[in-house]
């Protein structure tokens, strides 16, 4: 009997203070984390927009160069073939629009598009110029249309 009594104090678990402390400690690691999680993401997303839209300004600026100083009249045409871009990448503003990878050709800015803004109006002075279609700012404050 006393064998028996001695295996049952053995085999202790936890309590439920002890339990319930545990769960208190990642609930408050879990409401530090997620935020920043969050908002690597947005940056994250953020970054990628940037990066294609000097891809699509490089791609522009050899056709430039191939067609002797004339831009396309539509953006798409950069895919045509896949000779200076196979796909239109996409503009991630996040908080703000969809992800899309359509081009908006005029030359004035304006919200509520999603995708890229291309100027093509020979004789503009942005004539050629790529911007994101976006009037937001981005998570440092900058507008999207200063990149």
């Amino acid at each position: 009997m006393q064998n028996l009594m001695k295996v049952n104090k053995a085999k202790r678990g936890f309590t439920l203070i002890e339990l319930m402390i545990v769960v208190a400690i990642i609930g408050i690691l879990a409401a530090i984390a997620i935020p920043k999680f969050a908002e690597l993401i947005r940056k994250s997303n953020e970054g990628a927009t940037k990066g294609n839209l000097g891809a699509i300004r490089s791609a522009l600026s050899i056709y430039y160069g191939d067609m002797e100083g004339y831009y396309p009249l539509n953006a798409n045409t950069l895919t045509t073939n896949g000779k200076y871009l196979s796909a239109i990448p996409k503009s991630k503003t996040p908080n703000y629009h969809a992800d899309a990878s359509t081009f908006t050709n005029a030359s004035v800015l304006a919200d509520g598009g999603i995708g890229w803004r291309y100027n093509n109006v020979p004789g503009d002075s942005n004539y050629g110029t790529l911007w994101v279609d976006c009037t937001h700012t981005d998570s440092k404050g900058t507008g999207w249309t200063v990149y």
